[in-house]
């Protein structure tokens, strides 16, 4: 058994075997504790919506590996975390996804955006002064994410067909077939402060309202 010694001793009971089976097999302590401290603050928001004990929760995935609660089909809840930025968004009878990026540089920023962006996509960031291109890479980048995890079936739907309004960012201006764009709403998450080290990019895409909660973690 991993010590646990450096976790909130408030989390450990709210979470179920796996969740706990997971963090044991996580040597690195701050992994351990974040693992830890993700699902814990997302049994305790879902409690408070669903009048439940956190622990009493069900929570699976889908074959695509989306998580839900089972016994509670009409609550619909997304999450991404990177570092210590959490989001968690939670909607009724929704479709719903959410993705936050730290916007990095990296050296392969022109062969992503040849690989996953529409070509209206990529002529509007190869236009771009250099200085801009790498928060324009990530603005984009998480809007596609979040919309292909509120389908549910993650990048095999298209990066490059799930395409952004470069004008009009919060709209997309088309998607893979079965999906129609004006059914969606784009929100771009402020979550920090835009310096060199801690600009932090984030998109919630949704088909109908949705409440987002951001947390910093240890």
């Amino acid at each position: 058994m991993t010590d646990n010694s450096d976790i909130c001793p408030a989390y450990l009971p709210l979470l179920n075997s796996a969740e706990l089976a997971r963090a044991d097999s996580l040597s690195h302590p701050l992994m351990r504790q974040r693992h830890i401290e993700v699902r814990a603050r997302l049994r305790l928001l879902l409690a408070d919506y669903l009048q439940q004990a956190p622990a009493d929760i069900r929570i699976v995935r889908t074959e695509q590996g989306k998580p839900y609660v089972p016994d509670h089909p009409h609550l619909v809840f997304n999450i991404s975390h990177t570092a210590r930025q959490l989001v968690i968004a939670i909607a009724h009878q929704s479709q719903l996804g959410v993705d936050i990026e730290h916007a990095k540089p990296r050296a392969n920023l022109a062969a992503l955006v040849a690989k996953c962006f529409a070509d209206v996509e990529a002529t509007y960031w190869h236009s771009l002064p250099d200085t801009q291109k790498t928060t324009a890479f990530y603005r984009f980048w998480t809007k596609k994410e979040a919309f292909v995890k509120a389908t549910g079936r993650g990048i095999a739907l298209g990066l490059k067909d799930c395409v952004i309004n470069p004008l009009r960012p919060e709209t997309f201006l088309s998607l893979p077939k079965a999906y129609h764009p004006d059914s969606w709403r784009i929100i771009e998450l402020q979550l920090a402060t835009p310096t060199t080290d801690d600009l932090l990019c984030g998109a919630v895409v949704m088909d109908s309202p949705a409440d987002v909660c951001y947390f910093r973690m240890v």
